[in-house]
């Protein structure tokens, strides 16, 4: 048995942990820039407590998924600018703008140099600038993860800039920030959280630490998402959750995901469509087909097994089946009313270009079981 888990250099988790941000900004540098998500007032604590540490800052909005664009702008902006830091305050789209820009602002260049299947793909060889991340959602896990999903428009595409030297110095999960989410905010990336529980706990990369990890994860999500979602003040949940995406994070950034995210990066590079609900869509027909190409295919593969196990933990029966686990979470997409693909404007038409682009995405590099083209397509066709 070998693996290797690599995570933030520190955690802190905890309600009222963003008093820390100040001083631990000092520790790392004098002058940062913080980007932020879309809603900008939630910043006020922490560019207050920036301030009290004597740390200045320039701000970067992120305003929806970052582009390749927006890292080429960010990138120029903390140069000119002479940062030393970098904080991402937000939900996975201003966390992936810091990690990036503070990767890019160290090893010069372009994006498109490193970035893997549009890009050169070049190493990131300098170590990244000091870089906090502060989630303010619980779902993309994005504060414990060594790459930065970029979306580029121009072709149809999202991908990775990835680096080891890109995990933050410092993440920063202070359930607090998610107590005001809206209920399609808090579906959309509890759903995320799920996927990147399940996806890591079936993945062929799976490891011991990451398993134990997806357990507990899994548990909380049963048991909190829902209630979060209908009870955006209940503060057990609402912690459930926000360690729940950590766990989910940390978990995919050691162990890979699969078909899901797979499909989620074309999708969202091609239509304007939430990634987590995205891949909530896809979620429960994925996990139907993976369990029947290994039961068709490789029938003798432990990881045949963990699809019961994620039934057992999210239904809490010691007797369920992959298909009671199916069952579970296609009744809670519904429950959290994720919409279906269809409602992004996407078509049969559509389904040869996501197919092949799903085919080579690196999620699904890490899925259980290579899948053939007709069961991609067939995934698309069941969660149209």
């Amino acid at each position: 048995m070998r693996f290797e888990f690599a995570t933030a250099a520190r955690i802190l988790f905890g309600p009222g942990t963003l008093s820390q941000a100040g001083p631990a900004a000092r520790e790392m540098g004098r002058h940062a820039l913080v980007t932020l998500g879309l809603d900008p007032a939630q910043a006020a604590p922490l560019l207050a407590a920036l301030a009290a540490a004597d740390v200045s800052y320039v701000t970067l909005s992120v305003s929806g998924e970052p582009t390749v664009a927006l890292a080429r702008a960010g990138t120029e902006l903390a140069r000119t600018e002479g940062c030393d830091l970098v904080i991402g305050l937000g939900g996975g789209s201003a966390m992936d703008a810091a990690k990036a820009i503070a990767a890019l602002a160290a090893n010069g260049g372009d994006p498109l140099d490193y970035l893997e299947v549009i890009g050169r793909g070049q190493v990131l060889s300098r170590p990244a600038l000091p870089c906090i991340a502060i989630p303010t959602t619980a779902g993309t896990g994005a504060e414990v993860t060594r790459n930065a999903v970029l979306a580029s428009p121009e072709h149809g595409v999202k991908v990775s800039l990835r680096s080891p030297t890109m995990l933050p110095r410092l993440a920063l999960v202070d359930p607090e920030l998610t107590y005001g989410l809206p209920p399609a905010v808090t579906a959309s990336t509890g759903l995320d959280a799920l996927t990147q529980l399940i996806e890591p706990f079936t993945s062929s990369k799976a490891n011991p630490l990451t398993d134990a990890l997806c357990r507990e994860g899994m548990l909380r999500v049963a048991r909190s998402l829902r209630q979060a979602y209908r009870h955006g003040g209940d503060t057990a949940a609402r912690e459930d959750m926000a360690l729940a995406s950590l766990f989910g994070g940390l978990a995919l950034a050691n162990a890979g995901l699969g078909a899901a995210h797979g499909f989620a990066g074309p999708v969202g590079g091609m239509f304007p469509a939430p990634h987590g609900a995205v891949c909530a869509a896809f979620l429960p027909h994925v996990m139907a087909i993976n369990v029947r190409a290994l039961a068709e295919r490789r029938p003798n593969d432990p990881l045949l097994n963990r699809y019961d196990e994620v039934a057992r933990i999210l239904t809490g029966n010691p007797t369920a089946t992959a298909a009671g686990g199916v069952r579970w979470v296609s009744a809670l997409c519904a429950d959290l009313e994720t919409p279906r693909l269809a409602a992004y404007g996407i078509t049969q038409a559509h389904f040869t270009d996501l197919v092949a682009k799903t085919a080579v995405a690196s999620s699904t590099k890490a899925n259980p079981i290579t899948l053939t083209a007709a069961e991609l397509e067939e995934i698309l066709a069941l969660a149209l």
